[in-house]
This record gives C-alpha cells, structure tokens and sequence, in this order.
C-alpha cells in the first residue's frame, strides 16, 4: 500500500534539521535541536567529581536527563519527579551513545550531565536527543580544552542517530508521529561517523519483519546518518577538528 507522507516526502528522504548552537546563556554547551516539528532543547553541565564506583579511576562520567514538558504533545503531559520506564530506557540510550565516542580517561574524574528537554514532540525525540547531546557535548568539551582542563584528543568520531520504519510494507527514514503511531517496525539506530554501530532498537508491531527487511532499513538508516553527521561537521567545524586530534 502506497501512503502520502507529509509534504510528499520521499520515503528516503529525511525532514529537515535545524541545530541552534549555543541556544542556551548559562549552559556550558548547549543548543536547539529541530527535526521537522520535533524539537529539543540539549544542555550539558559539568562538576568536578564522579560516581562513586568511578573515584580514584582517572575515568569520567557522561550521564543524560531525558524530559517532555508538559505542554510538548497534543495531550499535557503532568511533571513527575519520578521517571517513567519509557524515559529512562532513552536516558540511557543517549548516555550510552555519547560515552561510545569520548575517551572517558581524557576527561579525567568529571560528570558530564547532558539534558535533553522535548518542547515539542513529533516523533524522533530520543534520535533528536542523542544528536543534540553530542553537539552541546563537543561545545562543552571545546571549552575545556581551551581552558586547559582536558587532554586531547578527547573524540573518538562523531555521532548520528536516526529512526526507520515499515510503514503499510513500505521502508521509510526519519518518522514523524503521525507514521510512528502506526509502523509495524520501528528502529532507532546510533552510528559513528566511520559507519560503526553503537546502538539498535527495533521492536515489531503485529507483523514480524525478515532478515532482509532489516538489512534494508539498516542500509536506509546508514544513508540518513551520513547526512546528518556532515551537518555536524559544517556546524562543529570550529570546535571538533582539535578534540578529534586531527
């Protein structure tokens, strides 16, 4: 079954993206994350200490806060002090993502609190999150590095996360909610820039999906992440190129 996506997208075809760096005064990093009508505002503060399974290591930390403010969806969501299990499964999602691209010994014994707020949400919050986190993450680690306080080369390569689905038996990137709600698949995929795979979820919805299906959206998903990990070169240009160590 052919299906319409919102402003004729292609099925291959990702929305766009606007990242606001900086969008934040007091934030060591931050910035504004828009994918189509999704959008997520990243920060990431720091201290000078680590968990306690982590004191006297010379390892640092890299932890995330995942939220929906309650006028975010078209329903209020009420503010809880307690996480739902939906939130702290993407918490860890984007804490584990950025840990796979830093060398947590050049950050020497420091927690690094990234903050993920969703103010507005059209499917692809946690992707959003995962690549907003980086690029306040490379700010804060910029700097740092500018005032002394890291090693360098602190990146192991940049990061990108994009969502795919099967939608009516179609393959597509990058879902809206309108087609998330719906999808028989559904994957959340996180990759390096050198193609190399940090994370997969992906859960069936009523149909299972075949080996070559799968390939098939992993194929789609490579191709998206690209895309967005050379926005992230062009925004990052003044800042990553040093923390990289090239």
């Amino acid at each position: 079954m052919e299906i319409k996506r919102k402003g004729n997208r292609p099925y291959n075809q990702m929305r766009e993206i606007k990242i606001t760096k900086g969008f934040l005064k007091y934030a060591s990093g931050s910035c504004l994350i828009e994918i189509g009508d999704t959008k997520v505002i990243c920060a990431v503060n720091y201290e000078d200490k680590v968990p306690q399974w982590l004191k006297d290591t010379g390892n640092g930390w890299i932890t995330a806060e995942y939220s929906l403010i309650p006028s975010s969806t078209q329903e209020r969501i009420p503010r809880s002090s307690i996480s739902s299990g939906r939130t702290q499964e993407i918490q860890r999602m984007i804490g584990r993502s950025l840990r796979g691209v830093v060398d947590l010994k050049r950050i020497g014994e420091r927690t690094f609190w990234v903050d993920c707020d969703v103010i507005q949400a059209d499917g692809g919050t946690r992707v959003a999150g995962v690549i907003g986190g980086f690029i306040a993450l490379v700010e804060c680690l910029s700097r740092l590095k500018n005032s002394g306080l890291i090693n360098v080369p602190v990146l192991k390569n940049y990061l990108g996360a994009i969502s795919v689905g099967i939608v009516h038996n179609n393959i597509l990137l990058d879902l809206d909610y309108a087609e998330d709600s719906i999808a028989s698949v559904d994957l959340n995929v996180v990759m390096t820039g050198s193609g190399e795979f940090i994370e997969i979820q992906g859960t069936a919805e009523g149909y299972p999906f075949t080996k070559k299906q799968l390939d098939q959206l992993l194929s789609l998903a490579e191709k998206g992440i690209n895309e967005i990990i050379e926005i992230e070169k062009e925004i990052l240009k003044d800042e990553i190129m040093f923390l990289l160590g090239d």
